[in-house]
């Protein structure tokens, strides 16, 4: 009888915070990306008060739980004790996605305030990679879909794309466009196991 090796998995900490757009695509991701790799990768969910909401709002909250047994929301910016775990090392990456503009500039500003904010940070000191896909990326209009199907116009201003912008000249700081970039990055990262 031949004996299994266990394979030791890596982990992703994905952090969701209160950005509505693209969170419906974001979560897709997300499945697809542990039902690819369940063999090697299991993601652990941390969604901040607002990221709680957002998901709820879009319907999306009970899918995620379902999906990620590993689920858990902020109650303040030290519990649960992400940072901590992030720093620690427990995981290979920390991802914000999707970061809202809040969470963005905290993160430029060095401002750990939040489970999210704070973990980045901290993980950032211990140097753990974060892969960030911001809501407000370049100075544009975008039309973002509502949880009953219509778009709603929206402007990214010059001062939150100022605050991605910060966040791109950071050390060991991964910023993406768009969720396909990010998919991307995480699959190369799994791959160089």
């Amino acid at each position: 009888m031949a004996s299994e090796v266990k394979v030791k998995k890596r982990r992703i900490a994905w952090g969701i915070s209160g950005g509505g757009d693209r969170i419906a695509e974001i979560v897709q991701i997300m499945k697809e990306i542990s039902a690819k790799y369940r063999d090697v990768l299991e993601i652990e969910v941390f969604a901040s008060k607002a990221g709680e909401t957002v998901l709820k709002y879009y319907k999306l909250e009970e899918e995620v739980k379902q999906a990620f047994p590993k689920f858990m929301v902020e109650i303040n910016s030290n519990a649960p004790f992400l940072a901590a775990l992030v720093q620690s090392q427990r995981y290979g990456i920390f991802l914000i996605a999707p970061a809202s503009s809040n969470t963005v500039a905290k993160i430029a500003c060095g401002i750990g305030d939040t489970m999210l904010t704070n973990s980045a940070i901290m993980g950032l000191k211990a140097f753990v990679p974060l892969y960030i896909l911001p809501t407000d990326y370049r100075e544009k209009t975008i039309y973002t879909k509502l949880p009953n199907g219509k778009e709603m116009k929206l402007r990214i201003r010059k001062e939150e794309a100022d605050q991605t912008r910060k966040l791109e000249v950071m050390e060991d700081v991964h910023v993406f466009e768009n969720p396909q970039k990010m998919q991307q990055a995480i699959e190369n990262w799994i791959s160089q196991a």
